[in-house]
């Protein structure tokens, strides 16, 4: 039976296509190991964390200088567990899983001799290493599941041991899950601020952040599946698994596996082409499994939804949390890792933008979202109709609505969005372009042969407008267009300027292209 793209958890080469987890990592994490040092590893959810554990502690008991072990603490991950419960399940778990890794001659102590208590953890480490031929070195996943008194008791109890290693101690410890140390200080120190001098954080040496997937590797992660099966991807088809995925592990597999197991039902004969990955695209978005579903249960913390609000928006964003917020926001991998701001991947913005303007969509009236109203007799859409619509709609509306949507700072794009989201998708799709601080928000309409830029921006000054049209015209090129639309919402209450004041609409010419303005 072919190797498959795998999309529910650990990987293993004998099953799954696999991008080696390891690579490029082994050198640093040995040097570490050798130097008796403790460190971190840290990766957003389903990018291979725990892959790559497996990997590492297997090679590591091959090479022979060491033992090793991956075990979980997910066991001990809740909120209403006493610490000297959390340590029984954890040196429970650390004894089950060890049978994964290690052959009877070196494993753990059985638990027969030991009962709950507030250091059992470090205790039971103590006497394992003790009975152990070579050091041991521990890889300790799902750290960031614990809660407050068991973090810091497990951490506590590590630093306690750091200086009994390599004898009567781990030589060296990873630990491993979604953030950097600094997540775990601040999660430890929500109801004691001061955990002393000797901080039970002042553990790890250094950490190791799991990055996506490269072209090259997402690349050789595909090839695999044609060297086995003979299947071919076409080269747009890669182009779009690679920008549509952004490089995440997960995403990239689930695109892939979409395709050929669902789309195409392992028909290999078929070439898998860009439509089929569009296609997958919308099928993954749609069904929001597991690993979607967790992205949007973060966007409301407040921590990541300022940051949410400033890409939608493309505003500027100052505040004393901002840098914490950013960094917060790249643990989890819902943003990118460089500048400009933006989202981690078209799926994800896509995910993320339905879902804050689903509200809106369910509640537009569905006499006015009747895509017919907006077709024209060729078959070709009326945006300047369908924009007319938004603009009655809008003042009807707005200000009820964005008066009760969480997301106020947004509303005026999200509800614009919703809107046409609500129509398009009786026959097109919509593509948005969006990064924190660029001042806006641009949408590509694509209805069958059609390419329909339009920007939303906020009116902030006299400047505003011509800044827009400017920007937009520069969009405008990039998409080869010579007709688009500003829509410019002006910031300033109904009280102060009156509808009929503010609704405006203009043709413009700029750099030979006609822009339609529509002031609102």
């Amino acid at each position: 039976m072919a190797r498959y793209f795998n999309t529910t958890g650990l990987c293993n080469p004998e099953e799954h296509y696999m991008v080696d987890p390891l690579r490029g990592k082994y050198p640093d994490i040995r040097r570490l190991i050798e130097a008796k040092q403790y460190f971190l590893i840290h990766a957003p959810r389903q990018t291979g964390k725990t892959t790559l554990l497996h990997a590492l502690a297997r090679r590591l008991n091959a090479e022979g200088r060491y033992i090793s072990i991956v075990s979980s603490l997910e066991s001990a991950g809740f909120q209403d567990i006493s610490v000297a419960e959390a340590n029984w399940a954890m040196v429970s778990s650390l004894r089950d899983n060890a049978e994964l890794f290690l052959n009877e001659d070196f494993m753990p102590p059985t638990l027969e001799q030991y009962s709950p208590g507030v250091t059992l953890f470090q205790r039971y480490l103590q006497d394992w290493c003790r009975g152990l031929p070579k050091p041991l070195v521990l890889l300790l996943d799902e750290v960031d599941a614990l809660y407050d008194d068991v973090l810091v008791s497990v951490l506590r109890q590590l630093r306690d041991g750091f200086q009994r290693r390599p004898r009567l101690f781990p030589q060296s410890v990873a630990l491993v899950g979604l953030r950097d140390i600094r997540e775990y200080r601040l999660k430890a120190r929500g109801e004691n601020p001061s955990l002393g001098a000797g901080s039970p954080f002042n553990v790890k040496a250094k950490s190791i952040f799991l990055k996506v997937f490269t072209h090259e590797e997402a690349l050789g992660l595909l090839q695999q599946h044609t060297d086995e099966t003979g299947q071919v991807f076409t080269e747009e088809a890669i182009k779009k698994i690679y920008e549509y995925s952004g490089g995440q592990p997960w995403l990239t597999n689930a695109l892939a596996n979409e395709i050929v197991a669902e789309i195409l039902q392992n028909d290999y004969a078929r070439p898998i082409t860009a439509d089929m990955v569009e296609e997958a695209k919308e099928r993954l978005i749609e069904q929001r499994q597991t690993h979607l579903d967790s992205l949007v249960d973060k966007i409301n913390e407040p921590r990541v939804r300022p940051i949410v609000m400033a890409i939608i928006s493309g505003e500027s964003i100052h505040f004393d949390g901002f840098d914490d917020a950013l960094r917060y926001c790249r643990d989890l991998g819902i943003i990118t890792q460089d500048s400009p701001v933006r989202f981690a991947n078209p799926i994800y913005r896509e995910i993320i933008t339905r879902v804050l303007n689903s509200s809106f969509q369910e509640g537009i009236n569905p006499d006015i979202a009747r895509i017919s109203w907006y077709v024209r007799p060729d078959g070709s859409l009326d945006m300047d109709k369908l924009l007319d619509a938004f603009v009655d709609f809008y003042r009807r509306h707005s200000e009820s609505w964005l008066e009760r949507f969480e997301y106020k700072e947004a509303g005026h794009q999200l509800l614009l969005m919703a809107f046409l989201q609500r129509i398009v998708n009786g026959g097109g799709r919509i593509e948005r372009e969006m990064a924190l601080g660029n001042g806006r928000t641009d949408l590509a309409v694509l209805w069958k042969e059609q390419v329909i830029p339009i920007e939303l921006k906020i009116r902030h000054d006299k400047w505003s407008e011509s800044e827009g049209m400017e920007q937009l015209s520069g969009y405008m090129d990039r998409l080869g267009q010579r007709r688009g639309y500003l829509v410019l919402f002006e910031k300033k209450p109904v009280s102060e300027l009156p509808w009929e004041e503010r609704i405006r609409r203009e043709v413009h010419e700029v750099n030979g292209k006609e822009i339609v303005l529509l002031r609102i």
